[in-house]
């Protein structure tokens, strides 16, 4: 793309200075071809990458992006699911193998999917693609990634989901490396992770972590300061949350959600569809 664009303002340029054949057209050309590669390049940087994931969205706009993940628990899906209805709000739900497969969450998959929800994958099995210490180094194959991947989205199809409506992945345990990315490419998809810094993700920590445990109230804080004191705010973020937790959390950062979507709408910020804003 960057070859593409510069290419273009160097022919752009070329024209317009041989066309006329002037100095005052050179002059021109070349004020010109400088803001034709910045709008350019500007169209460009609107998404924010990490590893090879998109992990925000365009920062210029008040638009923020509602994201939740399940594996085993789905306690808060009912709720969840009220909430956006009731503040007319699409989100999208990264769902593992496991969770499509269990019984007790197949009246909540297709009631999101009725509501009109993106529904996507999370890994089959919700493996660990790389080392938390190194993150270069890949605890699976590319092998392994891709069959356990297919199955995800085996899963997906029972519920009418096919690959060409679920676009996007989002890695288990949100946590990959630009291997990982390059893998979910060649598989057809384009890997999305969360927005990092307001821990809005630690909603799954339970009591027993000590000090790595996230009260709700610790979260919700995080996400309101950071909204303060970035100058983007939180504008393009995807926001991560889980649609369900251990039950030894009581503390549900699910029953917060009405509060905080309400909150952030005072603010200014409108809820879009994670489709939306990538394309």
């Amino acid at each position: 793309m960057k070859n593409f664009i510069q290419t273009s303002v160097f022919v752009f340029s070329f024209h317009l200075l041989f066309s006329q054949g002037s100095v005052n057209n050179l002059r021109q050309a070349a004020h010109s071809a400088d803001s034709l590669w910045k709008t350019m390049n500007a169209l460009t940087q609107k998404k924010e990458f990490s590893f090879g994931g998109i992990i925000r969205t365009d920062s210029t706009k008040k638009e923020i992006h509602l994201v939740f993940t399940g594996h085993e628990f789905g306690d808060g899906g009912e709720v969840i699911r009220s909430v956006l209805r009731k503040h007319r709000v699409k989100a999208a739900f990264f769902l593992t193998g496991d969770f499509y497969r269990n019984k007790n969450f197949s009246t909540l998959i297709r009631e999101l999917k009725s509501d009109g929800h993106y529904l996507g994958g999370h890994s089959d099995k919700h493996l660990l693609y790389c080392s938390w210490e190194r993150r270069d180094s890949l605890l699976v194959s590319k092998e392994e990634f891709t069959a356990d991947l297919t199955a995800n989205y085996a899963e997906m199809e029972r519920f009418g989901v096919r690959k060409s409506d679920a676009p996007f992945f989002l890695p288990p345990y949100e946590w990959y490396n630009e291997s990982v990315s390059a893998w979910t490419k060649e598989f057809g998809l384009t890997l999305v992770n969360f927005s990092p810094g307001t821990y809005s993700n630690a909603d799954w920590t339970i009591p027993e972590l000590g000090t790595q445990y996230l009260s709700s109230d610790t979260i919700y804080n995080r996400i309101l300061a950071y909204e303060t004191n970035h100058s983007n705010g939180l504008n393009g973020f995807i926001l991560l949350t889980h649609i369900g937790v251990d039950p030894r959390r009581t503390d549900k950062f699910y029953l917060r959600l009405e509060g905080l979507m309400a909150e952030l709408e005072k603010r200014g910020y409108r809820f879009t569809s994670l489709m939306e804003g990538i394309q």
